[in-house]
């Protein structure tokens, strides 16, 4: 099989599995029309992506990538809103979740990548047409899953107090969000002290874990899942699948295989690294020295 074949089919699969994470999701969810908002919001998460991707295709740039993935979640976000009927507490709360974490991060990441000029990990893909347009489908999956909670929070015919389980989603959340921005925080007050050039980060977070950012991501995504648990009933129960996707997502696929590849490839003849790898937890902050 060709590459070429290989995004075609990567872009349809995508495709598909987000079809089926919308049916799932519309079981339960409030309906516009005679479609369901869960449904609505999913098509949306698509087809964002796929508008933006046609000028950046044109100009070869990855700049607005992760930009638009923000973009994407906010405007999903709102939609859900807005299409919804009888929001309450842990609608709007989950919806503010969203946005305080994508309006974050994704500044974040846009100030990243106009400060390097580039995305390395975009350097052979933003010239074929099919690998690029599969990457820009993929991220519209990915939005889809990891939104999937709180879409079903949002959209749901089932509204219910916030009681304890939802306090517990909300304490969870906003510790995985607090370790997030923290050991980003650090990483770039790092990187900035010119006497760090070259360098990597062991101190603050980052010598309890090699990727602390990461466990904070899932946590908070973690967080918004057992938010939804008391309004999720039949196919709705997949939607749970988004906190599983994010962790495999960020520890199995595109993020921390990739990073502690690179890693390796810059640092890893080097006894101080090979000692800190040897001593800190990959994922979990854990004291030092218990990986």
């Amino acid at each position: 099989m060709g590459r070429t074949q290989t995004w075609i089919i990567g872009a349809v699969v995508s495709v598909a599995v987000g079809a089926l994470l919308a049916l799932a999701g519309s079981d339960g969810s409030t309906q516009v029309g005679s479609v369901a908002v869960f449904a609505v919001c999913v098509a949306v998460a698509y087809t964002i992506n796929w508008v933006v991707f046609v000028p950046s295709y044109l100009a070869r740039t990855e700049v607005y990538f992760d930009l638009t993935g923000s973009i994407t979640y906010l405007s999903v976000t709102a939609l859900a809103l807005l299409l919804s009927d009888g929001l309450d507490t842990r609608a709007w709360l989950a919806a503010a979740m969203v946005a305080v974490w994508a309006l974050r991060l994704g500044s974040f990441l846009f100030r990243r990548i106009r400060k390097d000029g580039k995305d390395g990990r975009f350097d052979k893909m933003k010239h074929d047409f099919w690998q690029f347009l599969m990457t820009w489908t993929i991220q519209g999956l990915w939005v889809s899953l990891t939104l999937a909670a709180a879409l079903a929070i949002i959209t749901s015919t089932e509204r219910q107090d916030l009681g304890a389980v939802g306090i517990v989603g909300l304490i969870v959340w906003a510790v995985g969000f607090t370790l997030e921005v923290a050991a980003d925080t650090q990483k770039s007050a790092f990187k900035a002290d010119p006497a760090n050039a070259g360098r990597f980060i062991s101190t603050g977070l980052w010598s309890w874990s090699r990727h602390p950012n990461y466990f904070g991501e899932i946590m908070l995504w973690t967080g918004m899942a057992i938010l939804a648990i008391p309004v999720l009933s039949g196919w709705r129960w997949v939607m749970l699948i988004s906190p599983l996707f994010v962790f495999v997502l960020l520890t199995r696929i595109s993020g921390i295989p990739l990073l502690e590849k690179r890693a390796q490839k810059r640092w890893g003849d080097e006894p101080d690294f090979q000692a800190y790898t040897n001593s800190t937890s990959v994922l979990v902050p854990l004291p030092p020295g218990r990986p």
